[in-house]
């Protein structure tokens, strides 16, 4: 049998048909239907392989079994395996031409990766996970400098998704880390670590557009923040740039902010001695102070890695009574023990829920009634506060320590509460 041209093959191989096995349609094709065990000796293809590749060119159309004992194989003819070829491919064409626009739409929709080639020069990235990602692969490239403009809250942000080991990883490879952000009290442990490997600035002015700027490459810019287009922080987009215009306008808006900010070091300093630290309390929004006492015991406890404890509450009573004392001390008059009480009577008439009478005035007994701050349901009220703001208030006005006893609540609804005061 002439042996098949190389042209023959490869048109075969190309549309995946093994050598082997196209020699053996070959075959077929040339010496009409044979058994399986005489395609194999005409195509000098080894038996065992050759009972395989008929039974895959059988699967694929390319041959026929006809009869039964024994089974012999005939070829489908070129002529109609080529208008197979030719049919499909031609579906397949139509296909790929109905679908392109689509195809290529979601592909350049579900793109979130840039690569240095990319024409495009906007990539929106959706979602934290997204912009982390975009984030991480971005900071792992630079080369020179990452300039990073920060709100007051981001910097966590960075912390809790990891993007703070990419830039100090960045720093370690001599890349300038430069991040302008909003030093206070609530970011303070944040920022100090932050400093440990960037040069950080304070900002005066509030960072109102946070943005990543990468080299001279591109710039990311957050477009949602954290209080405003999304239900919940997660809901992050982010607009991705390598437009000379775009990064101009990021990094001159980094420029401006880092220029008149304050170094860390001396914001750090700022804070953390401060001439006078007050907790202003004013009436009718009594949980704007409490909410900056939450920060602070927040802070403590990540600082030191205590994830509980105990605030003793007698403490915070005295605390707050004393600064009641003072308070009510400066607004009444009086200089010995007697004028006092009666001052303090007619403003307890005046301001109060109750009324304190001068029971003796040696040793000076007061009794307070129509209070119900010290009831049962609260008898901390009664016996601490009430006798360190009595004390605070005689302290104040006269000038010398004096000693006030503690009342039994039980005895408040009958009788009033009795507090005792001795000069100490």
């Amino acid at each position: 049998m002439t042996a098949p041209k190389p042209g023959l093959l490869e048109l075969l191989s190309e549309h995946g048909v093994p050598e082997k096995g196209a020699r053996l349609y070959l075959a077929a094709c040339r010496g009409g239907a044979m058994t399986a065990s005489e395609l194999a000796r005409v195509s000098a293809v080894n038996r065992v392989e050759a009972y395989r590749l008929i039974k895959q060119l059988s699967a694929d159309g390319l041959l026929r079994a006809t009869g039964s004992r024994p089974q012999r194989f005939e070829a489908l003819t070129p002529d109609d395996l080529v208008d197979g070829w030719i049919h499909r491919a031609g579906e397949r064409l139509h296909r790929l031409e109905q679908d392109r626009d689509r195809i290529l739409a979601e592909w350049e929709e579900s793109r979130t990766e840039l690569e240095a080639h990319d024409p495009r020069k906007f990539a929106v990235l959706e979602g934290t996970e997204a912009i982390r990602r975009f984030l991480l692969k971005r900071i792992g490239a630079a080369e020179r400098e990452i300039l990073v403009s920060a709100s007051e809250r981001t910097l966590s942000r960075f912390i809790d998704l990891g993007l703070d080991r990419a830039f100090r990883e960045a720093s370690a490879r001599g890349v300038k880390v430069r991040v302008v952000t909003e030093v206070h009290g609530q970011n303070l442990v944040e920022a100090k670590h932050f400093a440990g490997f960037a040069e950080l600035r304070h900002s005066s002015n509030p960072v109102a557009n946070r943005a990543v700027v990468v080299d001279r490459l591109g710039s990311l810019v957050y477009v949602s923040s954290e209080d405003g287009l999304g239900r919940s922080g997660e809901e992050q987009v982010a607009l991705w740039s390598s437009a000379p215009m775009f990064l101009r306008l990021a990094r001159e808006y980094h420029r401006r902010l880092w220029t008149p900010a304050t170094r860390a070091e001396a914001r750090f300093v700022e804070l953390e001695t401060p001439s006078e630290a007050v907790l202003p309390v004013v009436a009718g929004k009594e949980t704007v102070p409490f909410q900056r006492l939450k920060d602070v015991a927040k802070l403590g406890m990540r600082a030191s890695g205590v994830r509980e404890f105990q605030l003793h509450l007698p403490e915070l009573i005295e605390t707050i009574a004393r600064q009641l004392g003072r308070e009510i001390a400066e607004q009444i008059d009086g200089r010995t023990p007697d004028e006092v009480a009666r001052a303090l009577g007619l403003y307890y008439e005046t301001h109060t829920m109750g009324r304190l009478s001068t029971v003796r005035e040696k040793p000076l007994t007061l009794r307070v009634t129509g209070c119900f701050a010290c009831t049962s349901d609260s008898p901390e009220i009664g016996r601490v506060m009430c006798p360190e703001l009595l004390r605070t208030i005689l302290e104040t006005r006269l000038g010398h320590r004096w000693e006030v006893s503690k009342p039994d609540p039980t005895k408040h609804a009958t009788r009033g509460c009795l507090f005792t005061a001795t000069p100490a």
